[in-house]
């Protein structure tokens, strides 16, 4: 934690606690691309096991567990159904052009949450001038919605209408307990429903690296090779695997803490003069619109006061809350928001 401010950039700024630098330090490594760390085995099938799938791969990011998951799906002149907001699509630098060599179909879900309705439409016939459509990816939660999440009976739809078209579906779970801690939903529900999920830990759960893919034994096996031609084929990775494993026994009930001062941020900031809009809240992240002028100087001026911030647009402005950030200091930033002006 940046000692001069308050961070609330994004939950992935976190440090490692003492109790996860006491797992990583005792973790049992092996060479994991000879397939021999027990710790990256360990999480892999914890992880599988918690979500309902065969297998995972750990690998260094969830950009990476993304892009390999979407070249076992597509191949060269297919074309991936997503939302104009999915970090698929905006921020991994044209990952699916770059590596696929598939082509993006955008949609325009609220807050970013696709329907089938909204997806069926955009499904390509079999035409010689279409590209094939054949994958469709979910962001759960979604990032640019404000941390909107989606409930697995608004997944089941989806899943259905990718079953009988011959689309398979991704999910991009870069906060999935961060969902499903709002949404009560069961991890071991979304088996049936993904042909491949993503997993990261280093954003609510504190992990300092890392992101699970999981899936079949078939797609995993792809994947694996996949994953080596990336680079991402890391050695003693049971280092990083143990701050996984430790992250998922200590940090996915605090989630709710972390909700609940994205709330009360919120709740703050519908008061405040130079504020337009808040999204609503259901997570961990707290996205507003400014009344007038630029949310660069709005950030820049919370700055000035010991808030850290970022933009994500010219008139908006997002918070995140993560495990670093104590009761006593979502009340200090509630303090600055206040008396901003």
């Amino acid at each position: 934690m940046n000692n001069r401010f308050l961070d609330f950039r994004s939950d992935t700024v976190t440090r490692p606690t003492a109790g996860m630098l006491d797992a990583m330090m005792n973790a049992k490594v092996g060479d994991d691309v000879f397939g021999e760390d027990e710790t990256v085995h360990t999480l892999e099938t914890k992880l599988a096991s918690t979500f309902n799938m065969e297998v995972g791969l750990f690998c260094p990011s969830g950009t990476m567990t993304n892009q390999i998951a979407i070249k076992c799906f597509t191949q060269p002149m297919d074309e991936v159904i997503c939302d104009q907001t999915a970090h698929v699509y905006r921020y991994e630098i044209g990952g699916i052009a770059f590596h696929s060599g598939a082509s993006v179909r955008l949609l325009h879900g609220e807050r970013g949450i696709l329907t089938p309705e909204l997806i069926e439409p955009e499904i390509n016939e079999d035409n010689i001038h279409y590209p094939n459509s054949s994958l469709v990816v979910l962001e759960n939660t979604v990032n640019k919605g404000g941390g909107s999440c989606y409930t697995l009976s608004q997944i089941a739809p989806i899943h259905h209408l990718c079953n009988i078209k011959g689309l398979k579906l991704h999910l991009d779970g870069a906060r999935i307990f961060n969902a499903l801690t709002a949404t009560g939903d069961k991890a071991s529900e979304y088996g049936k429903y993904f042909d491949g999920i993503s997993v990261c830990l280093s954003k609510g759960l504190g992990a300092p690296v890392g992101s699970v893919l999981l899936g079949s034994k078939q797609m995993i096996h792809k994947a694996r090779k996949i994953r080596k031609a990336f680079g991402g084929g890391m050695r003693q990775a049971g280092f990083l695997a143990a701050a996984g494993i430790y992250a998922l026994d200590n940090h996915v009930e605090r989630l709710k803490d972390d909700h609940a001062h994205a709330q009360a941020l919120a709740n703050a900031l519908t008061t405040a003069k130079y504020v337009k809009s808040v999204m609503p809240v259901e997570t961990n992240i707290v996205i507003f619109e400014v009344e007038k002028g630029s949310a660069d100087k709005i950030v820049s001026q919370l700055k000035e006061k010991g808030l850290h911030c970022n933009t994500t647009s010219a008139s908006t402005i997002r918070l995140v809350t993560h495990l670093d950030l104590s009761p006593e200091m979502i009340d200090q930033a509630i303090e600055i928001i206040l008396h901003l002006y």
